[in-house]
């Protein structure tokens, strides 16, 4: 790809950002690539440029790219070893230990049409008995996709579907509906479904199971790094973790231990902490904390010349001075909201897990060095960043956050550094016996190194095959819903058809209808029998052309008056002919002449009805 297409899909990923809130710059840039070729494929376009012109043209576009992006391949009971394995190990331990009684939370990221969180209800409806499930389970799915998540709200789904279900449970957990199965109605209020983007949204807290098959290998390095944090964070002390085959977290033994690697089972490993509940999930409230100040300390603490804000226990904005509002562009309307909503949550620097470590450690936390490049800023400005939990009789009240402009000394310390390099070069023939030492133990760490790029390489590998599986998948069930809709056509076709093949029969012995140049459109199985010429042959010849028994030259003229009148004259209604049939016998018969109307009630052509007469 040359730099100019990447410019132009970085800018198209911009596009989906700012329009419609999707940012997919944490997804793996091959698959999102190889998702968006496929949409310039069947819009006969040649390049990003032209489809981001089409985007602001046509916004229901965003809907199918959106489609396409969002990869929905989901199933019931998908991969049934993993699900036998999940029965077997984790939900015995995760059920004694929430054996008196307690709430079971689980948590399906990802879920698409919601086909994986009904599976794991069934699971734990079977454990617990239908009344203790009722009573103790709740079970939440999240998704990006809108338009997936309707679906498993509705909780209904096709025959072909639910096939998977083993008879028991589809009898036994489904209801029978007009257009598919639906999930038990007293059991589907304790599965909650909603929109959560796992990039930036805050994670559901205190689950005792997450499934997230297959929603990881969508995105680069960095973005699985972040949100397995999140999923360490969501996961009670301890939880599990059950993801998809090609998801290995070979990465992360510091946070989870395998249960059953080959199932990608895994166990939450338990952290020291302080039991202080995250900034997402505190219930309790504090009153103002401006309202509560002096009016003196109030009017110092806004108008001081370091940017510092407040967060309270909910997790909302409690206070900003005047430096604040103007570094990070708030105002008085933003005050009171959630913390996680503003834009200075994330940039210049990720704060929420900070703060959250602040509440556990009670303790300060420095963060130095942070960059941040703004408009008339190109060189961007340096903070030293401080969150320091707020305190009143070793009670926990807020969060307080300082922005130390440190631009002026970090330009110091960069000349100091550079000064530093150029004396470090006039040494460096004094240490070149000391680097020949070093080199050999420099090999050996490049190696490790080189074993460790490889079996990432190979992880990824795995994760890109697998992607490309699912949308195969993907593929193949909308080939499957075309084919079911071209059948139903047929169907409706052939029914049709049927229908007016039995009404040409019953108007007469023989029926040929002609357009407005007296060419055959229709010719009935009796025609074919009176006359002895087939319908192949007949069809689009003129009716003089014809070689039959039928006197034309007597019948010409009243065809073309009663075509040209746009009435059927009365003395057409009943004629009489003498004929002969395909045996050469004399067969006198009646033509009823009728006109083709269209829609508009215009004429253009002609109905002959004719029968055969008895002789007397």
């Amino acid at each position: 790809m040359t730099t100019a297409e990447e410019r132009e899909f970085d800018d198209l990923l911009l596009l989906l950002k700012e329009t419609r809130g999707f940012d997919f710059t944490g997804y793996k840039r091959n698959t999102l690539i190889r998702r968006i070729a496929r949409r310039l494929e069947a819009l006969k376009l040649h390049d990003y440029g032209e489809y981001r012109d089409l985007l602001e043209l046509q916004p229901d576009e965003f809907t199918r790219l959106f489609d396409s992006l969002l990869i929905n391949v989901t199933s019931f009971f998908r991969d049934p070893p993993a699900w036998q394995r999940l029965r077997e190990t984790i939900l015995p331990p995760m059920l004694d230990r929430a054996a008196t009684g307690g709430p079971i939370r689980v948590w399906s990221a990802g879920c698409a049409t919601g086909e994986e969180a009904y599976t794991l209800a069934m699971v734990l409806a079977e454990e617990l008995g239908v009344d203790a499930f009722r009573d103790r389970v709740k079970i939440y799915g999240t998704d990006l996709d809108e338009k997936s998540l309707q679906t498993a709200r509705a909780g209904v789904y096709a025959e072909r579907t639910v096939a998977d279900v083993p008879s028991g449970l589809r009898e036994k957990y489904f209801e029978t509906v007009p257009n598919g199965y639906a999930f038990r109605r007293d059991l589907r209020r304790q599965l909650i479904f909603g929109c959560n983007d796992l990039t930036h949204d805050a994670p559901i807290s205190r689950v005792d199971l997450l499934l997230a098959r297959n929603t990881l290998m969508y995105f680069n390095t960095e973005t699985q790094h972040n949100v397995i944090n999140r999923f360490h964070f969501a996961l009670t002390d301890p939880g599990f973790l059950f993801l998809g085959k090609a998801e290995m977290l070979l990465n992360h033994s510091d946070k989870f231990q395998p249960v059953d690697l080959r199932m990608r089972l895994f166990r939450k490993l338990v952290v020291n902490s302080h039991g202080h509940r995250s900034v997402w999930a505190a219930q309790t409230t504090i009153p103002d904390l401006v309202s509560r100040l002096p009016a003196l300390a109030s009017v110092a603490l806004t108008s001081g010349p370091v940017a510092h804000f407040v967060v309270d226990l909910p997790g909302n904005l409690a206070l900003a001075n005047s430096e604040a509002e103007a570094l990070f562009d708030l105002d008085a309307r933003d005050i009171g909201r959630p913390f996680q909503d503003l834009a200075v949550s994330y940039q210049p620097v990720e704060l929420r897990s900070i703060i959250e470590r602040a509440r556990r450690e009670l303790q300060p936390i420095e963060i130095q060095g942070v960059l941040w490049r703004r408009a008339g800023t190109p060189d961007g400005c340096v903070f030293d960043v401080s969150v320091i939990p707020l305190l009143t009789s070793s009670q926990l009240v807020g969060i307080s956050i300082h922005f130390h402009d440190v631009t002026r000394y970090r330009k110091l310390r960069d000349e100091l550094e550079l000064a530093n390099r150029q004396l470090e070069q006039a040494y460096e023939e004094l240490q070149s016996l000391n680097e020949e030492l070093e080199t050999t133990n420099e090999e050996l760490h490049s190696t490790n190194e080189e074993l460790e790029t490889t079996n990432e390489e190979l992880q990824s590998t795995n994760e890109e095959l697998e992607t490309m599986n699912e949308e195969l998948q993907s593929t193949n069930d909308e080939l499957q819903h075309i084919n079911d809709a071209l059948t139903t056509r047929t169907i409706e076709l052939g029914e049709v058809n049927g229908f007016v093949s039995s009404l040409v029969r019953s108007l007469g012995d023989a029926v040929v209808v002609l357009d407005d140049e007296l060419r055959v459109i229709v010719w009935s199985p009796g025609a074919e029998e009176l006359w002895g010429v087939r319908a192949d042959e007949a069809v689009g010849t003129p009716l003089a052309a014809l070689d039959i028994g039928l006197p034309f030259d007597a019948l010409a003229p009243r065809l073309r008056a009663t075509l040209a009148g746009g009435f059927a004259a009365p003395e057409n209604q009943g004629l009489v002919l003498d004929a002969v049939n395909r045996r050469g016998r004399p067969t006198p018969l009646t033509v009823q002449l009728s006109h083709l109307r269209t829609e508009n009630n215009l004429v253009h052509g002609l109905i002959l009805v004719m029968d055969v007469l008895d002789p007397k």
